[in-house]
């Protein structure tokens, strides 16, 4: 055998390796969806059964109610993260930042935010990225009305406020959100760009290279990317489980105790007020959406309006305070307060137009 045909019989068995890997991989993906799928379907009546028959607590007593909403939200929740992180993680592998600033760099703004809105969906992002993404952006050309639409949609359409909202509320909900997300997104990108600004972007900035990261860039295998999904589970659902349990907690005494229509008063749609002052409490809040949505559903239950607790929860997860200071280190005060102001009045809009159709 020439030394053409030994590289040729490499080459097949390596392929032939590397084939049966990746179906031992997918054929233990699905049946590891399979029974997390069965886990699932039977936590309804597990909870019911754990509740009313085990703990002998009454269906109808408050304490009964307020259990009962814990024992069933908690577990399911945190099974809907783990699913939904795990997939997202694998869609992010595909999306580096490097990616995304090339993707993003000499786009028009109209096209460019539209497409950094929704790019802001699947990019890995955190309040401690914002400086240097922001900085990334500036550096390729990247326009700020642009810039800015990726900034409110990627923290604020997250993988973990659709769980939630998915799980409590159902897809409707969690589709509008989304919907309503990416126009505040790029609503205010676009306003931030047409008010040319830049002059308000701190000097030091525009001196600032940071380079290529090679690795990044580097081609991963199916094995890579579900590592990466792993390891994005252990790190999200890791550090916001304690606020889901916090969240459902809080929920939970909701449910149970307060009575039903109590906050249809003053957070129903006939309080005009409501929508403002919802966006000005939830402002300097700070919370993700792990923590504030079960309390969401919680409230809506007692009466209070769709619209109005959307407001309120797009506003802390949003606008979120820990950003806003980092964002200071590149930003002057001008134009992070036209920020706040233009993301508060968008939030606002979709407050109002989901009390008037909802």
């Amino acid at each position: 055998m020439d030394n053409n045909q030994k590289c040729a019989c490499d080459t097949s068995s390596v392929s032939r390796t590397s084939g049966q890997k990746r179906q031992r991989l997918f054929a233990t993906l699905l049946v590891g969806l399979a029974g997390w799928w069965l886990v699932y379907h039977y936590l309804q009546p597990a909870a019911d059964f754990l509740v009313y028959k085990v703990f002998g607590l009454s269906v109808s007593s408050h304490l009964g109610s307020s259990v009962a909403f814990f024992v069933f939200e908690l577990p399911k929740v945190l099974m809907l993260l783990v699913l939904v992180v795990f997939g997202v993680g694998i869609v992010r592998s595909f999306f580096t930042p490097e990616r995304t600033r090339l993707i993003l760099a000499g786009k028009r703004e109209s096209i460019g935010n539209v497409l950094a809105a929704m790019l802001g969906i699947v990019t890995p992002f955190c309040s401690c990225s914002a400086v240097p993404l922001f900085i990334g952006f500036v550096e390729t050309g990247v326009p700020l009305g642009v810039t800015f639409s990726f900034l409110i949609a990627a923290p604020m359409i997250n993988e973990v406020a659709l769980v939630l909202l998915y799980g409590m509320f159902g897809w409707k909900v969690a589709g509008l959100y989304v919907v309503t997300g990416l126009f505040i997104a790029i609503f205010a990108g676009w306003v931030i760009g047409r008010l040319h600004m830049e002059r308000f972007i701190e000097d030091w900035v525009h001196s600032v290279e940071l380079g290529q990261n090679s690795s990044e860039d580097s081609a991963m295998t199916w094995d890579d990317r579900v590592l990466y999904g792993t390891s994005a589970v252990k790190e999200i659902v890791g550090k916001v489980w304690p606020y889901v349990l916090a969240g459902i907690a809080v929920g939970a005494g909701i449910h149970g105790y307060v009575p039903k229509g109590l906050m249809a008063s003053f957070m129903g749609k006939g309080a005009w007020w409501s929508v403002p002052a919802a966006v000005l409490l939830g402002v300097p809040m700070y919370s993700n959406a792990a923590g504030i949505i079960p309390i969401v559903q919680a409230l809506m239950e007692k009466g209070a309006a769709l619209g109005t607790v959307l407001a309120f929860m797009m506003s802390v997860i949003g606008l979120s305070l820990p950003e806003t200071i980092i964002l200071r280190k590149v930003l002057k005060w001008p134009l992070i307060a036209t920020f706040i102001g233009v993301v508060a009045f968008g939030i606002m809009i979709v407050g109002y137009l989901f009390n008037a159709v909802l």
